[in-house]
């Protein structure tokens, strides 16, 4: 397990390789609440969530495409929100929950015994994966 601050640090470091590799249409946006960067998660478990992002929101794309990560505390859970652009024209919504959100998931249910802890949604034009850590 490892500080929220901490994994932040891993990712923006993938996330640098990643933008050398797709120049300025690879746009981040890391949003976080007060409080949330002690919070503990397993280490590398964001990585995973941000690679699929960029895959389903920018790999089918020629413009700039946003990824928004967005990080809260209800007090009883970390709550990190990975959002990309999607369309559905292009993309297949069933391929969104390969190999990668299912060992999270797999991961999350070893750690925690609960299988609610990861979550996707389809928003109009946004895919939304949502993981929920218990503090």
């Amino acid at each position: 397990m490892v500080t929220l601050e901490e994994e932040i640090g891993y990712l923006n470091l993938y996330l640098e390789i990643e933008k050398v590799r797709f120049g300025n249409r690879l746009q981040t946006e890391i949003n976080i609440s007060d409080g949330c960067k002690p919070a503990l998660l397993p280490t590398l478990l964001l990585q995973p969530i941000v690679e699929n992002a960029i895959k389903f929101g920018l790999y089918d794309t020629t413009g700039q495409t946003l990824i928004t990560i967005d990080c809260q505390s209800d007090g009883k859970e970390l709550i990190i929100s990975v959002k990309n652009p999607f369309d559905p024209e292009t993309s297949n919504p069933k391929k969104g929950t390969g190999f990668g959100l299912s060992s999270i998931n797999r991961r999350l249910y070893l750690l925690f015994a609960r299988n609610d802890l990861l979550t996707t949604a389809i928003h109009d034009t946004v895919f939304e994966t949502t993981v929920k850590i218990p503090q």
